[in-house]
């Protein structure tokens, strides 16, 4: 009984642990895949970004620069948007507002949103539009990318295909011990 007990207590005190947030790095490449047909799309409504947080002058180094690298020495690819930042994940979604380049009137080049939900997997929906302006600062053209309900696999480059752009993405644990090598006489 006394080590039921014990046991009892430590699974208490262990158990919030398990459910915390962690930190991790998330890297995120965005490309056009040339050789498919470019298929307009509606502009990002003028709410795209509600209840998203910033992500801010949150980057970290990134860690893909030689995949990005080998797209942009291939023609069928141009790389839209790179970036890495650390944040914590956990069972709780986050929401995350992607931008990049000069905002015009609300709209940017490229802006998206990201919600992440870690579990076994790591959950995402991402939503991001390529804008073309006018010089009055208005968009004459739109591209979208949507990503419902992806299930991907944490420290794996993942990829989410969504016909002529396509995302990138690697979850990577910043506290998870990476494998060990197996014992020498299990190599043979």
């Amino acid at each position: 009984m006394r080590l039921f007990r014990m046991l009892s207590l430590l699974l208490l005190v262990a158990a919030p642990a398990a459910f915390a947030d962690s930190p991790y790095q998330v890297e995120m490449i965005l490309v056009r895949q040339n050789a498919e047909p470019v298929i307009n799309s509606r502009a990002a409504p003028e709410d795209w970004d509600t209840g998203a947080l910033r992500l801010g002058d949150k980057l970290s180094p990134p860690r893909l620069s030689s995949i990005v690298d080998k797209l942009r020495a291939d023609s069928t690819y141009t790389v839209l948007l790179h970036k890495a930042w650390e944040q914590n994940l956990g069972e709780q979604p986050v929401k995350l507002a992607i931008t990049d380049g000069q905002e015009q009137f609300g709209q940017f080049p490229i802006e998206g949103v990201l919600n992440l939900q870690l579990g076994r997997f790591t959950d995402i929906d991402a939503d991001f539009w390529i804008n073309q302006f006018d010089g009055n600062g208005s968009v004459i053209a739109s591209e979208h990318l949507a990503q419902k309900d992806v299930r991907t696999k944490n420290n794996q480059l993942n990829y989410l295909d969504g016909g002529h752009l396509a995302l990138l993405i690697k979850i990577t644990s910043l506290t998870a011990k990476p494998p060990s090598a197996p014992p020498p006489d299990l190599q043979d």
